[in-house]
């Protein structure tokens, strides 16, 4: 399939992912509409806005996980470098290893070892067997994940039998391991203590200079400590979630063009 050219709108970034005129639904009620958006490549992107505004359902259509959810039907384009990940042809397993997700309570599986957790992608979704290249695969993304130091002794326990922090830096090395061009985070430090996020924001600046990430969170000093841009969504009487603003971080944090922003930001509402 030839590549598809973005909107001009957003042409003029650089993002190998991009949003054109997206809407989700959930059977007959509209959750999202007529998004247009561009996550700059290999930079982090957060969406912000108050609950219900369709923050998570837009993180889901990124990687076509929402139309698993019941009813969930999307229109519109998602393109990742140029392709329409919604074209019939596209394979939506596919997709999900370009695109992975982080979720908001950390999920090992709870039969599986460390080094399982980390390599399950790669024996089961792409089928590698050999015993030297998951173990070199699991130690790469472990280190990526600044968790190698701390579990590489211990790598034949349960995935579920260290700390919930570690156990968040654990699924992110899980979905690094099947070397994804995006990552989703939909509030990955929610459940987590200071010293825990901590460590998972400087994660996530390390990572962004290797990978695009879009980062879903409820924090707005998260938000201006990590990303370089950010998203704000919000839904109006009618429940329907809308993209308000995008710009650069400091930008919005600082001199947002639209003052619905500014009043989320300095919590006058949300």
């Amino acid at each position: 399939m030839q590549p598809v050219e973005p909107p001009d709108a957003i042409a003029s970034l650089d993002a190998n992912l991009v949003v054109d005129n997206l809407s989700a639904l959930y059977g007959k009620r509209l959750a999202l509409e007529g998004v247009n958006l561009a996550f700059p490549s290999k930079a982090i992107t957060a969406l912000i806005g108050p609950s219900g505004c369709g923050k998570t359902t837009l993180l889901r259509c990124l990687n076509r996980i929402h139309e698993t959810a019941n009813l969930g039907t999307v229109s519109g384009r998602v393109l990742l470098d140029g392709q329409d990940i919604y074209a019939p042809e596209v394979n939506p397993v596919a997709v999900r290893r370009r695109v992975g997700m982080v979720f908001q309570r950390a999920n090992p599986f709870p039969t599986m070892t460390i080094r399982e957790n980390v390599v399950s992608g790669l024996r089961f979704a792409v089928g590698v067997r050999s015993p030297q290249h998951l173990n070199e695969a699991a130690e790469r993304v472990l280190r990526l994940a600044f968790l190698w130091d701390e579990v590489k002794d211990k790598l034949n326990r349960p995935g579920v039998s260290i700390s919930g922090g570690q156990q968040q830096r654990l699924c992110i090395a899980r979905a690094l391991a099947s070397d994804p061009d995006v990552l989703l985070m939909d509030e990955a430090t929610s459940a987590l203590d200071p010293i825990a996020t901590a460590q998972i924001e400087e994660l996530m600046v390390s990572l962004a200079g290797r990978y695009t990430i879009v980062a879903v969170t409820h924090n707005m000093q998260q938000a201006a400590r990590v990303s370089e841009y950010t998203a704000l969504l919000l839904a109006a009487e009618d429940r329907v979630g809308r993209l308000v603003e995008f710009g650069d971080t400091q930008q919005m944090f600082t001199k947002p063009k639209d003052r619905r922003t500014e009043d989320y930001i300095t919590g006058r509402f949300g």
